[in-house]
């Protein structure tokens, strides 16, 4: 979600490890006192570990090797939820190895020190963006979730451009892992989903699509903004077929192929209802559509309205 450009929601909060337990921490943040409290992680299939935050229902998603090797997924929000979020890793073991932000919103491109220092990757024009806007980016940060490190604010390594294979991890395993990059254009210019696949279960990490809790926020300024969005829905539903959960960045996880394929339809509902209302048809009819959601489906219209 949450772009810098959108309307932030009133009611946001105002205040807001990298190696086994063995060694030293990472280095806490600058006036930290107190050992972070660990955020709670529920595994959604074998290796693929999910935490909630307050704001949002925004979700950080934990990729995990046998050996204990970790994926970091748009870590998020507030400080102490991030740091909470590494004494977790922590506690169980497990090491960071490498970081991944989906798009670049603030509330996706965040960090702790406690994290460590491991590669934090994005596609290229999502690392592009994140930096050229990166005061509009740090404003948002700091209005909603005050206290992050500036310096690691969307401090990115950006992919090749089209890479389609996330260089994690990097050494043969007996119990494989792969993460194929889905890159799109719907919500953000640059936007990746990411399809984790193991012997043991596989995933779609999709980013902000594809919610129960939030309806489809187009770019709306790509050249035809609802069906670039259809086109992306149509390439994350082909690369994640027969996943057996879907994560989305903000609500809760679908868990099952029935409760996958019933996102993907809510979503083409939604985006059938708005292309109707832009053409004088009645609002779209959606469970999702209360409270702020509702008053960005209402901003949403109007931008697209105004074309």
């Amino acid at each position: 979600m949450h772009d810098p450009t959108h309307v932030e929601r009133s009611d946001a909060p105002s205040g807001g490890p990298s190696e086994p337990p063995a060694d030293p921490d990472p280095v806490a943040p600058p006036g930290a006192t107190t050992v972070p409290r660990e955020r709670d992680l529920v595994e959604v299939v074998p290796g693929v570990w999910v935490a909630t935050a307050e704001i949002w229902t925004t979700t950080s998603t934990v990729v995990t090797t046998p050996d204990g090797r970790v994926l970091v997924v748009d870590p998020a929000v507030t400080v102490a939820e991030v740091e909470g979020l590494a004494a977790a890793v922590r506690a169980r073991g497990w090491r960071v190895t490498a970081g991944f932000a989906t798009h670049p919103h603030w509330d996706h491109v965040l960090w702790s020190p406690r994290l460590g220092d491991a590669p934090r990757w994005a596609t290229e024009r999502t690392a592009e963006a994140t930096q050229r806007r990166r005061a509009a980016v740090l404003t948002s940060t700091e209005a909603a979730a005050p206290g992050h490190d500036p310096a690691l604010v969307g401090a990115l390594t950006p992919l090749p451009r089209g890479a389609r294979r996330l260089p994690w991890p990097q050494a043969a395993l007996t119990d494989p892992c792969s993460v194929t990059v889905v890159e799109h254009d719907a919500h953000a210019p640059g936007h990746a989903a990411l399809v984790v696949r193991t012997p043991h279960g596989s995933a779609l990490l999709a980013g902000d699509m594809l919610s129960d809790v939030e309806v489809p926020l187009v770019d709306t300024d790509a050249r035809d903004p609802v069906a670039v969005y259809r086109g992306a829905l149509d390439a994350l539903e082909l690369a994640a077929r027969g996943v057996d959960v879907l994560v989305p960045g903000h609500g809760s996880p679908a868990v099952g192929r029935a409760a996958v394929s019933a996102r993907f339809a809510a979503d083409r509902a939604y985006l059938d209802a708005l292309d109707a209302a832009l053409r004088g048809g009645a609002m779209p009819d959606d469970r999702r559509l209360a409270g702020y959601v509702a008053e960005w489906h209402d901003a949403q219209l109007e931008a697209l309205r105004s074309r």
